[in-house]
């Protein structure tokens, strides 16, 4: 963390602008683009399939890798090549040298090579191996460098507004600097020796001659100048060390592994947010059920963080490395397969060897050796432990939700000494011996059972004896960031409602017998006009379904609902799947498994994913929607556990998916154990949960009693405060519209979300957020940090100085929240440094809306506002400004004193509107 705050605070400067494009080499296939979407240029290996087009949108440009001077028989151009080219072989890298002097060779290069990639969207290329032609026994250099610029020259004519950084080549430069982007070079400092497979340092005298050819290349022909260099990859302290020692030569530096296939480090540096969790699946029937998931999850987003898993039972993963990983947790019960041991343990022991942090909860999983015990800085306990043991002295992050209490069946495993780290939870044996039950310590830390949480007997709740934002932060040592934040946007909490379609037949229980999706209609959905996401299942309304006599009028309610403009439509499947992965076993309390009744009983239908999900919103659209509106949301039914097989059918098809996590906390279940996480991965499709459960649980399972669902209120308040945890959402079933205690409790949350500053959205922008949360970049540079997502998520949650308004771009404003600031970001991309004395700007407090568009000029400040109720928004700093709306001059609703902050805040009439502030010159 020191060695990462030296090296930013080395390359600072006052100035945010950046003159120098940040340039990222990356030839693997294993990693996302989307993680180096915060450079300017990354270059790849166009063989791999990326999509220029499609990046740059998204991210910066792709350039090409192009070998100039050298092939390799896997090339397709390879056979076309003529033997007469091919002068020489470069053993290292299996590659034919082809000479520069054919005259035919240039266009050959042009069309055969570069035309393919200019066709798929390729602009620009990095052309190696300029200088391979000295590798031959015999070559006339002139020769050589004048083909080599025949080729360039070539290049521009043939494609117009191509860009190209020349690795080496600097004979060639001043022939052709008006034709280049930059010119690169490998291995200033640290280099890899591709014939020995070693990292190795640079000789000075070398260092020193390619120094003086890259300074001359600069000042002579103003050309920016790469440095690429090489270390291996867990050393993530000298790759960033090399890296500042180039950036402070003023060299674009990239230092990364030597067959650049991982996230090095350059002018920025990406933060990686991956933690992968370790789970035993013997241990629980799905890896929905896994302590880890469960439980451990939930705080690792909150702080920013996407959660991987891996099943200690199979293979455990390797490239797990610090360039993408922040860290590695693992959670057992107690011992796993014997067969297993010797595995994890050599596994764990490449983890430290990679210098990733590591963090035990519960059980290590097999019997630690002094070795391996000594190599964690432990010293084992033996086996003579004198019963019974009691609390000597515990850390502050212990007795979260529950007081840490020794038993007799979970024994220490470590001696307490003095070098042990830092302890968190030291007991004391009958015999006044002490040891320890939880550390932190160089290479992260550990809790053991049963002092991380603890499960109430008789019950299905559990409690925290460890705080586990506290843990996960200080074992894995993670550095503050800016989080991205799936609860707010604009400074204000989320609120959607969403419907899931089950009872949308049933007859309610009031006067006249109406059936409760008309109750529905009239009672709920035509009264509160915020937006709503509402569904039906096929096999309930349609005429081939399960009430054919029922369909006329069933359609019509859903067709009048469907039609009005706060309400999205989404499917509750075709029969309503109960239970999703029949693979899983072992799973108690659930009567429709044990019975063996899956999904509805409808007649002559087997499961079928692509029916339920594909085959009912065709229906929905076909027959419900109205013309031109979209049908793009699956909510889950049943146990909303579905398998990676139908999470991939939503995902090809192009449709959201939604529901599952059972975040129910209350005053009777007061513990951040009943907070869901974000959602799940399950063979890399991503499965998003509702904020908030249903009505079903809140009402036993709806037996009663049924105004329960009015408790929902208890789980707003409390996963709003002290963390807002959650958006505000207002999830249950038609069913709750059969009876008047239900429809009773639904209008009571309702009206609790008019006390509130809320943020109305569609459940679809909810969706998308948390999607946008697993493709965002986090990066930092010299001058403060960059962030770039989808432009779905529009706001960091960040503990530290405000952002420095002057000149930050993409952010718009930031207010006070329950863990520090939300800032509020206008679109897919933000930069901004922070400043405790930063000047007072003009800025955004908060909104009810979506910034829709941004304008930020020394006369004022102007944004376009669109959202789906009418428009609440408070300005900050803005009392000598004048606020338009539309042209129209603004008066404040009031002015309202946050600390030393006055906020004026305005009301409209409108759910969409254009914003001015005309401010004195500042």
């Amino acid at each position: 963390m020191h060695r990462l705050l030296a090296f930013f605070l080395f390359l600072c400067s006052a100035a945010l602008v950046q003159a120098a494009p940040s340039v990222a080499l990356y030839y693997g296939q294993a990693i996302p683009l989307q993680e180096f979407r915060n450079f300017d240029i990354v270059v790849v290996e166009a063989g791999h399939g990326h999509d220029p087009r499609a990046f740059r949108q998204v991210g910066g440009e792709l350039y090409a890798y192009v070998s100039v001077a050298e092939v390799q028989a896997s090339r397709s151009y390879y056979k076309d090549i003529p033997a007469a080219w091919k002068m020489a072989r470069n053993r290292d890298w299996g590659s034919e040298v082809i000479d520069q002097t054919p005259a035919a060779w240039p266009t050959f290069f042009a069309e055969k090579v570069v035309a393919p990639l200019w066709e798929k969207g390729y602009r620009g290329f990095f052309l190696d191996t300029l200088d391979s032609y000295r590798l031959a026994r015999q070559f006339d250099e002139a020769a050589q460098q004048q083909g080599l610029i025949r080729v360039i020259e070539t290049l521009h004519r043939r494609f117009p507004g191509i860009q190209l950084i020349l690795n080496r080549g600097f004979e060639i430069v001043p022939a052709v600097r008006d034709k280049i982007r930059m010119v690169a070079a490998e291995s200033l400092f640290r280099g890899w020796d591709a014939g020995s497979g070693r990292y190795r340092e640079i000789a000075a005298g070398d260092r020193e001659w390619l120094l003086g050819q890259l300074q001359t290349i600069r000042q002579r022909d103003g050309l920016d100048i790469l440095a690429i260099d090489y270390v291996a990859p867990h050393d993530r302290a000298l790759t960033r060390d090399t890296a500042a020692r180039i950036a402070a030569l003023g060299f674009i530096p990239w230092v990364s592994d030597g067959a650049l296939e991982r996230i090095g480090i350059g002018s920025i540096e990406v933060m990686p947010r991956r933690v992968l969790l370790v789970y035993d699946s013997s241990e629980s029937p799905a890896l929905n059920y896994t302590n880890a998931h469960r439980f451990l999850q939930m705080p690792l987003n909150h702080l920013g963080y996407i959660a991987e898993y891996a099943d200690v039972a199979r293979e455990l993963p390797a490239g797990i490395l610090p360039d993408r990983y922040a860290g590695v947790v693992t959670w057992f019960s107690g011992g796993i397969a014997p067969a297993r041991h010797r595995p994890l343990a050599r596994w764990l022991a490449g983890i430290l060897e990679q210098q990733l942090p590591l963090a035990i909860i519960g059980d290590p999983g097999f019997q630690l050796d002094r070795a391996f015990a000594a190599r964690l800085g432990l010293r084992l306990a033996g086996d003579n432990i004198r019963l019974p043991l009691s609390v000597a002295r515990q850390h502050p992050m212990l007795g979260f939700e529950a007081p840490p209490l020794p038993n007799r069946s979970d024994l220490p495993l470590f001696m307490a000494t003095e070098n042990a780290g830092n302890p968190l939870l030291t007991v004391r044996a009958a015999d006044r011996q002490e040891y320890l039950a939880g550390a932190l310590l160089p290479w992260g830390g550990f809790i053991l059972d049963p002092f991380a949480l603890v499960e109430i007997p008789g019950s299905d709740q559990a409690r925290w004896v460890i705080d586990p934002f506290a843990f996960l932060k200080a074992s894995l040592h993670l550095p503050e960031i800016p989080v991205p934040d799936v609860t707010t946007e604009n400074g204000r909490r989320l609120f959607f409602s969403h419907v899931d379609g089950d009872g949308f037949p049933s007859l309610a229980e009031l006067p006249g017998s109406p059936l409760a999706a008309e109750v529905l209609l009239t009672e709920i959905v035509e009264r509160y006009k915020t937006p709503m996401t509402i569904s039906v299942i096929e096999a309930e309304t349609a005429p081939h379904g399960l009430f054919p006599k029922l369909s006329p009028a069933l359609e019509d309610i859903a067709r009048r609902i469907f039609r009005l403009p706060h309400v999205e439509i989404a499917s509750h499947t075709y029969a309503h799947p109960f239970i999703w992965d029949r693979n899983v076993s072992g799973l108690s309390k659930n009567r429709n498994r044990e019975e063996g009744i899956y999904q509805l009983d409808v007649p002559n239908y087997r499961y079928d994913p692509v029916r339920e999900i594909v085959g009912s919103i065709d229906y929905i659209r076909e027959r419900l929607a109205p013309p031109g509106k979209p049908v793009s949301i699956l909510l889950w039914s049943g146990d909303t556990a579905p398998d990676a097989e139908a999470l991939r059918v939503v995902e090809n098809a192009g449709y959201l998916n939604l529901n599952g996590g059972d975040t129910s906390i209350t005053r009777n279940n007061p513990s951040l154990t009943a907070v869901g996480a974000h959602g799940i991965e399950k063979d890399g499709h991503l499965q998003v949960y509702a904020p908030i459960t249903n009505e079903n649980i809140y009402t036993n399972l709806w037996r009663g009693p049924y105004y329960g669902y009015e408790r929902v209120i208890e789980s707003f308040e409390m996963t709003g405060s002290p963390r807002r945890l959650k958006p505000v959402d207002i999830y249950y079933h038609t069913y709750s519209a059969s009876k008047r205690a239900g429809l009773t409790a639904v209008h009571k949350a309702f009206a609790w979300t008019r006390t509130q500053a809320l943020h109305p959205v569609f459940a679809s922008e909810f969706i998308r957020k948390v999607q946008d949360f697993h493709a965002i970049a986090i990066a930092r540079d010299q001058h403060g940090w960059l962030f770039r997502g989808n432009g779905e998520l529009r706001t960091l949650r960040w503990s530290g100085a405000p952002p420095r308004l002057a000149d930050a771009q993409g952010v718009i404003g930031h207010n006070p929240g329950p863990e520090g600031s939300y800032i509020h970001l206008t679109g897919a991309s933000a930069r901004f440094a922070v400043a405790a004395d930063a000047a007072r700007t003009p800025r955004l407090y908060d909104a009810n809306a979506r910034i829709a568009g941004h304008q930020n000029g020394p006369g004022g400040l102007g944004f376009a506002l669109k959202g789906h109720v009418p428009i609440e928004f408070s300005l900050a700093d803005s009392q000598a400004c004048q606020v338009r709306a539309d042209g129209r001059s603004l008066t404040p609703h009031r002015t309202v004193r946050h600390g030393d902050t006055a906020v004026q805040e305005f009301r409209l009439a409108h759910a969409a509107a254009q914003i001015q502030l005309l401010c004195p010159a500042r």
